[in-house]
């Protein structure tokens, strides 16, 4: 997130090329809005004025404009034209590209600049706030407090705004980029041989020794601590070239995922979030990165062109080959089946109470979504196979169906995995019924239909169940806490800064 500052020299130029030669010289008569700031070109022709010793009339009659024009040039409400501006600047004895500088004279003026805009903006009127008068009356002190606060507002405004709703709208536009990809990225596969080329990786699973070996050559040492803050996975101290891991993790499946999205973090010179977009966007590329060098390219590809042509493709094949969880192994699937096996995909990670925790797809099913579009957090329908395997008496094998929905027939293999601190979720691997003859399980008989969204299929109970029930029945909920609380804020979200700090300052090496 951003704030609005002044400094010194003045406030920031627009960014765009503005005329510097004489008012002849241009091809048009009017200066193109998008190019001039007005409220610093105001404010320069009155520093410039006053410091000759000239009133508005002064100046009027020597370009021939009434006071008033002039005044409402200077309060940049008036788009100027070239030829007035260049009699304003043989007026003023300058040249004409002294005028048109993008900075501000002085930082007063800077700040008059700041607190106008915000004046003219969105911010004052939502609010409420009275207009400020923004003019030579107002006090040097009260104009730096005005300006502070509006910053200070329009700072809590944006934290604000990284609430669920923002959240689950920044991921809603990154999975429609992963969508329009393929979910391949090309440039972070080219990074992944790159590092395994280095260390001599020469095929298999890529094991702890080979990751250390990878973190040697990135110039990281690491060390495993009992007392890593609560609320990261790993610590990177850029300062000492130091990876600081936990001892162990109970909740990390596979301990080499965190110190590889750190090191991807670094390759790919991931710096401070800008918002939580920015954020979401670098977390899919460590961890894109780091299943790319757990699961090689160039090494998993013969893999997969072998079970497709022997039509059984299976993500659990894909894991056991190559030593990886089985959600690491069904993202990694999903990076490659459509750019190198020409079969488009979905991928569903659902939570056992029945709600979408992470989606993707380029084969045309439609996930529940909000009015957002949004479909984080959406209850899935009981007939999918990402529901239906909860069901069973073996939830840890491999489940296959067939399923109708509304865009189609889609075959899916799915899979319980169990997480300590938030229970159990499925796993689930899709295609379109055309392509189910590459994988295994396509033989099953089990298939079922989705008439979802329709609420008479899933949503709404049994017309008989709820004659037995209906106004007899007051459950409590247990809502997921983020389903009321903002989003944590900072620089990296839920990381609490001061604890990072107050660790590296324990484990820092003593200075020579």
């Amino acid at each position: 997130m951003t704030t609005s500052r002044v400094g010194t020299s003045g406030t920031q130029s627009t960014g765009k090329k503005v005329p510097t030669g004489p008012a002849r010289a241009a091809t048009t008569d009017t200066v193109d809005p998008g190019a001039l700031d007005t409220l610093v070109l105001g404010r320069r022709i009155r520093h410039l004025r006053t410091a000759r010793g000239m009133t508005l009339d002064d100046l009027g009659r020597k370009i021939g404009r009434a006071a008033s024009q002039v005044s409402m040039l200077e309060n940049g409400h008036r788009e100027p034209k070239l030829s007035l501006l260049g009699s304003v600047a043989e007026a003023l004895e300058v040249p004409l590209t002294e005028l048109l500088r993008t900075d501000p004279p002085t930082r007063r003026a800077a700040l008059e600049v700041e607190l106008e805009r915000a004046v003219r903006g969105p911010l004052f009127a939502s609010l409420g706030i009275p207009l400020v008068k923004v003019g030579k009356s107002l006090p040097a002190d009260a104009l730096e407090a005005l300006v502070s606060l509006q910053a200070h507002v329009q700072r809590l405004l944006t934290e604000n705004a990284a609430t669920p709703e923002e959240a689950r709208r920044a991921n809603t536009e990154l999975r429609a980029q992963m969508r329009d990809r393929d979910n391949y990225f090309c440039e972070l596969e080219t990074h992944a041989r790159a590092l395994l080329d280095a260390v001599g990786y020469s095929g298999g699973p890529l094991g702890q020794r080979a990751c250390a070996d990878i973190a040697d050559h990135l110039g990281f040492r690491l060390h495993y601590v009992r007392d890593l803050p609560h609320s990261t996975r790993t610590v990177t101290d850029l300062k000492n070239g130091r990876i600081y891991l936990p001892q162990g993790n109970p909740n990390v499946t596979d301990s080499r995922s965190p110190l590889l999205q750190a090191l991807a973090s670094h390759v790919l010179g991931h710096g401070e979030p800008r918002n939580y977009a920015d954020f979401l966007r670098q977390r899919v590329e460590a961890n894109y990165l780091a299943a790319a060098l757990m699961l090689p390219e160039h090494t998993v590809l013969p893999l997969l062109h072998d079970a497709k042509a022997e039509r059984r493709l299976s993500v659990e094949d894909l894991r056991d080959a190559t030593a990886v969880p089985y959600e690491t192994a069904a993202h990694r699937f999903t990076n490659l089946a459509t750019k190198h096996l020409d079969i488009p995909v979905h991928f569903m990670k659902v939570h056992e109470g029945g709600t979408l925790h992470k989606a993707y797809e380029n084969d045309g099913i439609r996930f529940p979504q909000d009015p957002l579009g949004a479909c984080e957090g959406q209850p899935v329908c009981r007939q999918w196979t990402a529901r239906v395997v909860f069901g069973l008496d073996d939830r840890f094998s491999p489940y296959y169906q067939y399923t109708d929905t509304e865009s189609g027939t889609y075959w899916c293999t799915s899979r319980v995995q169990i997480s300590s601190s938030q229970g159990a979720f499925s796993i689930s691997v899709g295609a379109p019924f055309a392509h189910a003859r590459w994988f295994r399980g396509r033989e099953t008989k089990e298939r079922r239909a989705s008439r979802c969204p329709d609420a008479s299929c899933c949503r709404r109970p049994p017309a008989e169940l709820a004659a037995r029930w209906d106004s007899y029945a007051w459950p409590s909920a247990r809502p997921h806490s983020s389903l009321l609380a903002a989003l944590p804020v900072g620089v990296f979200p839920g990381v609490d800064t001061t604890e990072v700090y107050q660790f590296l300052d324990r484990h820092a090496p003593a200075e020579s």
